[in-house]
Parts: C-alpha cells; structure tokens; sequence
C-alpha cells in the first residue's frame, strides 16, 4: 500500500508499513498539511473565528503527525537499514516544513490578528490558553523575525533534526556493535543464576539456536550487562564491561564528539537568534523554572542539601572496601561502586536486589498494577488478543478480533471507564533486542477527543504505547525482574495514564502534552506504589507458589530504600547540572573541552575514582537523541519528584488504594493536560504551592517532622 502510513484505523495496520512506504506516505501528509495552511493563511481576516484559525491549524498537521509518528516508532523498535534511510530521507523534509510553520508571515498574521481580536478575549479558558500558548510557541520559534534570521533558524532546524538522529544512530550501533563471549564459567563467579542462564540463552542465540553450546555472551543492553557490574567477583571482567560502556559514541565510526558540540552550537545560535542568552533561557521560558539559573539554583540548592551525606558515604565505601580487601582506604576504580556497594547493602541488610526476582515475575507485576489503576483510578484495563504478521505467520492466521502488533511480543490493552466507555488503547513492548533503541520511554500514537468535543459527539479514544528493555523470560522460567524494573514499568504507565485520561477538549493541550518539569509527576508518583505493603501485595506474588513478599523480606527491602541515598540523588544532580551548564556556557566550549568543561564542573558532583570517568556526554540519548528532548531539561526529573513526593503524602494519609484520592488524582492532575498552568493544578489537588521536605524525607536525608 503506497500511502500505508497514512491508514487512519485506530488498529495500525504494522505489516503494511513497510520502508518503501516511508515517502509517498509522508510526501502526501506534507501537501496536504501545506494546501491546509495555505487556506488557513489566506483568509479574509474580517472572518476570522478560532475554529478557521488556530482549531483548524491544530487540524491542519494533525495527519501528518500522525504518520510520522509511526515512521519514529518503527525506528525505535523494528530499526532496520531500509527503514533508517528511509527515514532519514524524509527526515529534513519532515523539519523543515514543521520549522517553517511558525516562520509563515501571512499564517502569523492571521493568527495573531485573530489572537488579539474581542473574540479572543471572550474565549473560554482552556480556549484562551491554547491561543496563548500557540502564540508563545511561534514566537519562541522565529515568528516575527527578519527574513535572513527566519531562514538561518530553518537551516538550524534541518541541521540539528539531522544530527540529533545520527547521535542517536551512532549510541544504538555502537551499542549493537560489542559483545563479549566467555567459554570459562569460572569468570561467572558471583553472577546470580538469573543472570548466568540470560548469558547462556543469549550466547546460543547468537550461535544460531545450538542449545549443546556453552558459552555466555553479554553485552551493552542494561539487562546484560548491570549484574556483571553489580555482582561479578572477576575484576577483569567488570573493568572490560565498564570500558566497553564508558566508551559509547566515542570510537569510530560511531564518534559523536564532533556531533555533540555541533548540537550545542547550532542550539546556542537559534537561541541568540531568538534574543535569549542561551538554550536554556529559551526552553525553560514556558516550563515551571522559567530560566536557566533558576533551575541551576534548584539543582545547586539540592546540592548544598546533601553533600555532607553524600561525602560519608563516599568515605562509607572506600572504608568498607579497604576492610574487606586489606587495602588502605581510597577511591575505588569506577568499575568497582556498584560491586562494593552492593557488598555494604548485603552485609547492612542481608539483602539484594536479586532476592525479590522471584516475586516479580513481568505477567503478574502487569496484572497487579492493572488492578491498582482499575481500582484507584476508577477504570478497567483488558488485554485484547494479539498476533504479528510476518514470515511464517500469513494473514488468514490471524485470530478472530486479534489485533496487529509489530513484534511477537508486542501486546494490546484496551482501556474503559467503570461505564464501560472505551477511553483508549496501548501497546507494549518490554524485552530488548537488536533492532530495539536502549531504555525505557511512552509515547502518543493517536490523541482522542470528550465526546462533547468530537464532531459526531462520541468519544474519540487515545493510542498511545510503552516499551523497556527489560529482562527476558528463559526457556523454564518466566521473566522476573528487578524491583528498579519494576519501577520503570509503572513509571512508564504513569505516563499512559497521564495520555489515556485526558479530557481535554484540545488535543495540543491534553495528557503529556505539558511542561517537562510537570511531565513527570504522573509517572514518578506511580513509582510509589512499588514501596508499599498494601500495593505491594497487589502484584508482588513468587512464580512458583503465589505467596506475598514475606514481611521479613519486605522489611529489608524497605530499610534498604535509602542506602546510599545520597550518592543516588547526587547522580541525578550531576546529570542536571551538566546539562543546564553545557546549554548555558555552550559558547565557551569552542575553546575548551567538552571533557575538561564537564569535569571541572561536576568536580563536587561524582564520586572520586582512581581511573577518570568520562561522562555520558556522547551516549545521552536524553539530551542529544532528539532536537530538543530533555536538553537544558533534565532537571525535571527531580523537579517534578518533589512534586510527586509531596502529593502522594495525601494516599499515604487516606489510604494507599484510596480511591476518593485517586479519583481526585485523576480528575485534577491525569485528566487536565496542559488546560491550566502546571502550579495551578498542583495547587488544586494538594491545596498548597509543593514543598521539598517530602521528598528530603522519602529519602532518608531529611527528618519527618
């Protein structure tokens, strides 16, 4: 089908999308989206209403976005050489049309004639606020500029969509492009059994399926390699994985040094361009920091908080090593912390990560977190039948009503209200594989209207997905995971959910369409619920028996919360700090390091190690993945868990599974998008502005009061 991308069935059709598709599919969405501009723009401005203008601009790109939605996903798990040059084909003509919108001279006169007309004023609230923030949007994309400026910004916005996309292309070959083989089962010394046997599975799949082989083979996917670096009593073997790691994106040919300060000058530049001192101040002016130095200083206000508990702990570990070893104390190699600290947690708390597996295996972790939801939220999740179409499965093999998912192990979910009114659907996608990007992420596929909102008055749901890279299943055993994957599970359906219930009666203002250090209040504060008993109790069931997490058990895991709390939220902070300093100071990296830069001002932020340890810089897919993503945003991580610690205070005080509080959560937080300024919202749900104590006390750095 030469269009295929461009099918509007709620159920995608993925075996139709195919890479020679990728053009005339996207070619078509951009003339028709242009030819919809085009009329919006040439209209008699004496009949200007918001539904021929900004309504019918939201409309216009809405196929388009579409459609390119599934070339990136298909990009993101299904990653194939056609379908990547297919997509980098279209990638600049993808950019430069959506670079060009807010560029349009006579769009822009039309929209702001309308935007400052006594009709405007008159709109309802929520109306009024998609105005103003289409307004803001355009202006801080170069409406209104002088036309040499307008074309340099287009010329920045192609460059930065095209090497962003190789960035990323560069973190996941290199990523592919390593592996390392072990026929001595004495180098697994210390690995847990799960571990050893995901070794093994892999090692004779990369053998071609030969089950009489014995050979463990590991790699840079996160489920491969963090127990060796967690666990593995062979040095050798911990020091060549880190180093494999450390050295992402830096080697040829997959180098992006000359990528990641090509990136940051062409985002300084369109910041200068746009009168903002940098990229910070241009992307923090519409989100709750609202500049560069203010989330600086709330990172550097963290900072001062902890680091008293921060540098104990250091000295914790390095005494706690030399005591085990004889050695006198001192940094430790970097390939060391996470051995050595999981050493001190055992001998703390006679406890690992690795003791919960058993009570977490993916099936039931799912179906609990579906019941919380269903029984908090006030809605049901029900899983369809899904198949995948592709060699050995022809299409007559389909089941009666199954749904099409783009990988076997792909699944669907169906999500209603307790009136039985279909709310949305999701796709998910949890194990790694080659031709799947590193992570963990949620994403929009399709976002629906309140069915007073729609044309015919019936609900249009939302679509939308999550996906991980968690750890497998073996052959006799289902996939059990690790409690953090466990959080990154429900922290992903924090997002879903925040798409799915969305009321919003304007699709660019619903669900996760807000401001990213708001984004992850709903997500973060799903990760709770992983803490507690009485949810505990709703999904963490032993794969043999069913039994509950013994009380025991549960009571290490919860003393063992906050072990080396510092050093975790210091880590954080050490990201957010680069981050906001990389895009605040750009312009001095042209005559200094990117390396020296970030070592210099990371030096009170990482633990010291005797060999250095480079940062994330060329691999962080977060900040240099995409043209703008969390870049000069990663502070929203802890922003937005200060948020989420103080808000869950109010389950904690009513009940954990209360669900006058989790109806409330939904109604004033999950349903409401971007309909009212992120602080406001907070507000109504919690009554007061946010506080941090909650959060200093989650983590064990601060007494309750």
């Amino acid at each position: 089908m030469e269009h295929s991308f461009l099918d509007p069935a709620f159920h995608v059709p993925w075996s139709e999308l195919r890479p020679e598709s990728v053009e005339p599919s996207i070619d078509q969405a951009l003339a028709t989206a242009s030819s919809h501009i085009d009329r919006i723009a040439a209209q008699d401005r004496a009949g200007l209403s918001f539904e021929n203008t900004f309504l019918a601009l939201e409309a216009a790109t809405e196929p388009l976005s579409l459609a390119w939605n599934k070339v990136q996903h298909l990009d993101a798990v299904c990653n194939s050489p056609a379908l990547r040059d297919a997509m980098n084909h279209m990638l600049p003509r993808v950019t430069a049309f959506q670079a060009q919108i807010p560029l349009n001279d006579t769009l822009w006169a039309v929209l702001i004639a309308f935007a400052e007309s006594p009709a405007a004023a008159s709109l309802d609230p929520i109306r009024k606020r998609f105005v103003e923030e289409t307004v803001r949007d355009f202006r801080q994309n170069g409406a209104g500029l002088p036309p040499e400026q307008k074309d340099r910004v287009r010329a920045i916005e192609a460059d930065l969509a095209a090497k962003t996309q190789k960035y990323s292309e560069n973190v996941l070959d290199a990523t592919n492009a390593w592996e390392l083989v072990l026929d001595d089962e004495s180098r697994l010394e210390g690995l847990p059994e799960s571990a050893r046997q995901a070794a093994l599975e892999s090692g004779r799949h990369a053998a071609g399926g030969d089950a009489s082989q014995t050979r463990w083979r590991f790699t840079l996917h996160a489920p491969s390699y963090l127990p060796v670096l967690q666990f593995a009593e062979d040095e050798a073997l911990r020091s060549q994985v880190w180093s494999a790691l450390s050295r992402i994106g830096r080697d040829d040919p997959y180098d992006n040094t000359v990528l990641l300060k090509e990136i940051l000058a062409l985002r300084h530049e369109k910041s200068r361009i746009l009168g903002k001192p940098h990229f910070a101040d241009l992307i923090l002016e519409s989100r709750m920091a609202k500049t560069g130095e203010q989330a600086l200083q709330f990172v550097e206000d963290l900072h001062r908080r902890i680091r008293g508990r921060f540098q104990a702990e250091i000295t914790e570990l390095e005494a706690f090593r030399a005591g085990q070893t004889g050695q006198a104390p001192g940094p430790l190699e970097p390939w060391d912390l996470a051995y050595w600290s999981e050493k001190l947690r055992q001998q703390r708390y006679a406890f690992s990560d690795e003791d919960l597996r058993p009570w977490f295996p993916l099936d039931r972790v799912l179906d609990g977190m579906f019941d919380i939801a269903q029984s908090t939220f006030g809605i049901s999740i029900r899983e369809r039948p899904a198949y995948f179409r592709g060699p050995g499965n022809p299409a007559e093999s389909a089941p009666a009503g199954a749904v099409e998912v783009w990988h076997q192990e792909a699944r669907f979910y169906e999500v209603r209200d307790a009136c039985g009114e279909h709310l949305g659907s999701f796709y998910a996608d949890w194990h790694p594989r080659e031709s799947k990007r590193s992570g963990a992420w949620m994403n929009t596929l399709r976002t629906g209207l309140p069915p007073a909102s729609s044309p015919d008055g019936v609900r249009e749901p939302h679509l939308g997905l999550m996906c991980g890279n968690l750890t497998p299943p073996l052959e006799d055993r289902p996939a059990l995971l690790s409690h953090r994957e466990v959080e990154t599970v429900f922290h992903e359906f924090g997002h879903l959910l925040h798409h799915l219930l969305g009321e919003v009666p304007i699709k660019s203002l619903n669900g996760i369409h807000v401001v990213w250090d708001f984004v992850e209040l709903p997500s973060q504060i799903m990760e709770n619920f992983c803490w507690e008993r009485e949810s505990l109790d709703r999904f963490a069931r032993h794969h043999l028996d069913g039994s509950a997490i013994p009380e025991d058990l549960f009571q290490k895991m919860r003393d063992a919360r906050n072990f080396q709390s510092a050093i975790v939220t210091m880590r954080q902070l050490s990201f957010a700090k680069m981050d906001l300093e990389l895009h605040m100071h750009s312009a001095e990296l042209e005559n200094a390091g990117v390396e020296t830069f970030v070592d210099a001002i990371l030096k009170d932020y990482l633990i010291p190690t005797r060999t250095r340890r480079p940062a994330n810089t060329h691999s962080f897919l977060h900040l240099f993945g995409s043209a703008t993503g969390y870049a000069a945003g990663y502070y929203s991580y802890k922003w937005a868990e200060v948020l989420d610690a103080d808000a869950f205070t109010r389950f904690q005080a009513s009940g954990i599974l209360n669900p006058a509080v989790g109806r409330e959560f939904r109604e004033k937080i999950l349903s409401r998008g971007n309909a009212r300024d992120p602080a406001e919202l907070f507000r109504d749900f919690m009554g007061r502005d946010p506080s941090l104590d909650a959060l200093l006390v989650r983590s064990g750095l601060a007494e309750a009061a």
